[in-house]
């Protein structure tokens, strides 16, 4: 009842409410989009062509977060994901170009630059991109009576520009949601495709489990017990906070009446999986790497490499994968978090770590805190990302619903749920209502 009575709340804020069913609204104008399938292309011979990305691997990567619209040859089949590349490229990039640290520094006129940047980059990638997955859909599996019209240079340049067009639109839904909705738009977008495929595998599942009598019901209350124990997992890792004190010297303030203002005590939060995401991206993207390598050669050796790295559920590729991500997690907390910047940063408010003198000394033992709480960050990571392999082989689940036990998939919607609640949140207790985090009475405004 008191879960029930602070969603009434969020109903009452008339702000709050208009901001939820915007998002909402425009969350159904993706979702309808991803169903609209190329013009030139007919829908009903594209069920082959499906099948393939059900499981796992890049494809299956790719059409999860597009929400299955990759599969279906749709006009969002690129999704947001040349977005996200750019914007990882231009995030890489302000580590070694002068002129984007310069425009980091500017503040907010220097940021709208970037995203300009950012977007134009989009758009190049989808020039690359486009035409690739559209001469790709043949050797893909896509029958030739599935071409209406026949793959002629019309049916490129036109799909081309939808395709575009299509990754445009997804990147202005997901920066109006920023803006007039709830939550960080991209990521929704992005954690939407990923759920739309959760309820047909789940079934899909269920149906494998029931025909084989391979467990029943008891096996299926099993994996959702070991589900829900994954998601608590990687909430843990998503939340797990170092606080480092921090001391700030006491200074005298003038005014009608001068007083003293004793040191206030505060926290530096270093989280203890400061990459996010990201080194399972990096790493997925590098694991193919081989495979494709491998596929140049004729040799015993290269198909042995090409099979192992095509095998996601194997145990080489598994153990290089989570080498791989622990190697990201270092160098990309490296590059993200500015330990010499939050040195100095402090040093100039005036505070200082008790015990550690301000400046350099500082700014070492930040780093050296990182690199400590890292270490198990990496791991904890490491082991959530290759589960779905445990799951399959373990315990014997199916591809497509192992998928949501771990990975990229999982970490994005846990990231993305805490965030969007942290907002509602926040609005909660700014019109003096208890949020989602706590539920309770109203509070009452203190005049």
């Amino acid at each position: 009842m008191k879960f029930i009575n602070t969603l009434k709340n969020v109903w009452k804020i008339e702000e709050l409410r208009n901001r939820l069913l915007l998002t909402l609204g425009l969350i159904l104008v993706y979702r309808f989009g991803a169903q609209v399938v190329l013009p030139g292309i007919d829908a009903d011979k594209l069920a082959s062509f499906a099948g393939k990305f059900t499981g796992g691997g890049l494809g299956g990567l790719l059409n999860a977060f597009t929400g299955g619209a990759f599969a279906k040859a749709s006009v969002f089949a690129l999704g947001i994901m040349p977005y996200i590349s750019a914007s990882i490229v231009v995030q890489l990039m302000q580590i070694a170009v002068p002129y984007l640290q310069k425009l980091q520094k500017e503040g907010e006129s220097g940021s709208k630059k970037i995203n300009q940047i950012t977007r134009w980059l989009t758009i190049g990638i989808c020039l690359v991109q486009a035409p690739s997955y559209l001469a790709g859909l043949s050797a893909l599996g896509v029958p030739a009576e599935a071409f209406v019209f026949g793959k002629t240079t019309m049916f490129y340049v036109s799909s081309t520009i939808i395709l575009i067009s299509g990754t445009i639109f997804a990147m202005w839904l997901g920066e109006k949601i920023t803006d007039k909705g709830v939550g960080n738009g991209i990521s929704i977008l992005i954690m939407v495709g990923i759920i739309a495929r959760l309820p047909q595998s789940f079934a899909q599942e269920i149906v494998s489990r029931m025909e084989a009598s391979n467990g029943g019901a008891i096996m299926i209350l099993i994996e959702i017990a070991i589900w829900f124990i994954i998601i608590l997992a990687s909430i843990m890792l998503v939340m797990a906070v170092r606080k480092i004190p921090v001391q700030y010297a006491r200074r005298t303030a003038s005014g009608a009446y001068e007083k003293n203002i004793f040191g206030a005590r505060q926290f530096i939060p270093l989280k203890l999986n400061a990459a996010g995401v990201m080194p399972i991206i990096f790493a997925q993207a590098i694991m193919f790497v081989p495979s494709a390598v491998a596929s140049l050669s004729e040799s015993d050796f290269a198909q042995t490499v090409q099979a192992t790295f095509r095998d996601i559920f194997g145990f080489w590729y598994n153990v290089v994968f989570a080498l791989l991500i622990i190697i990201f997690t270092y160098f990309y907390t490296a590059i993200t978090v500015p330990t010499n910047k939050m040195a100095d940063d402090l040093k100039r408010s005036g505070g200082f770590i008790p015990g550690i003198k301000p400046g350099t000394d500082t700014a070492d033992y930040l780093d050296r805190i990182m690199s400590q709480i890292t270490l198990p960050g990496s791991i904890f990571l490491a082991f959530i990302a290759i589960f779905p392999a445990f799951a399959v082989k373990l315990l014997g689940i199916q591809q497509g619903w192992a998928m949501f036990y771990g990975g990229t998939s999982l970490i994005i919607m846990v990231g993305v749920a805490i965030d969007t609640m942290q907002q509602i949140n926040s609005y909660l207790l700014n019109r003096h209502y208890d949020g989602l985090m706590k539920t309770g009475k109203n509070r009452k405004a203190v005049v």
